[in-house]
């Protein structure tokens, strides 16, 4: 297998793309701040990201046709409750409009530039429409399509999700075998893309540290067709096939 065998790119965004990680520190930053000066606790970062993957992943299930930038307002309060310290629901809501700031990676909005000479460019994220249009601002490319959680009314790793998209891709001409989900989550994305048999490309952003950080441990891990630490090395290797 090749990366040259394919026609599509179906991006995870958040943890992809996007620096989510460093942007939920940023955004619940006023929420640790409180709870070290209160509480006498520092909160380590994985710890920080560990908790918010469970009471992320759990009102996703919870709410899946609430919008992203309405449910992270709910585990901002949980959030508050865990490490006992009170909070506004306009604190709440603050975080929920923070997505909008999180950073991209330094090589995302290059590689996808490269990429979209060779690909067509498709986005399956957890997030809403609104949301996902300042991150796309950031990442300086028109994707050829957008499927959001807020489209799908669920949240990855629901399999609706990836049936909604594999189903409007095929109007625009994009079979299953097509395409090549990247992306670096292996709970959203790598555990069902391979439960439905899409090819996988492994993003492993975060193969310096221990841990699967704002994700919730997927168990067992999937196989995956390829792996690269970064979207400059998928490039690199892209660049390597075509000579």
């Amino acid at each position: 297998m090749k990366l040259t065998d394919f026609k599509a790119l179906t991006f995870d965004c958040y943890g992809t793309l996007i620096d989510w990680e460093s942007g939920m520190i940023a955004g619940l930053a006023p929420l640790t701040s409180r709870v070290a000066a209160q509480r006498g606790r520092e909160l380590a970062r994985d710890d920080i990201l560990q908790a918010h993957a469970r009471h992320e992943s759990a009102q996703q299930r919870q709410t899946p046709t609430r919008r992203y930038r309405d449910l992270l307002p709910v585990v901002y309060r949980r959030l508050a409750e865990e490490w006992g310290v009170s909070v506004t629901w306009d604190e709440c809501r603050a975080y929920g409009e923070s997505v909008k700031h999180w950073p991209a990676f330094p090589d995302s909005a290059d590689a996808l530039r490269y990429l979209k000479q060779h690909y067509r460019l498709v986005i399956l994220s957890n997030v809403d429409n609104e949301s996902f249009a300042a991150s796309n601002a950031k990442l300086g490319v028109a994707f050829d399509a957008v499927y959001t959680a807020e489209d799908c009314g669920a949240y990855k790793p629901a399999p609706g999700n990836f049936d909604y998209m594999l189903t409007h891709l095929a109007t625009l001409g994009i079979a299953k075998g097509d395409i090549l989900h990247t992306a670096e989550s292996m709970f959203h994305d790598h555990v069902p893309a391979r439960a439905i048999g899409l090819a996988s490309c492994w993003i492993y952003r975060r193969h310096a540290q221990k841990g699967f950080g704002a994700t919730m441990n997927p168990g067992d891990l999937p196989p995956v067709d390829f792996r690269f630490d970064s979207m400059a090395d998928l490039v690199k290797a892209h660049r390597a096939e075509v000579g």
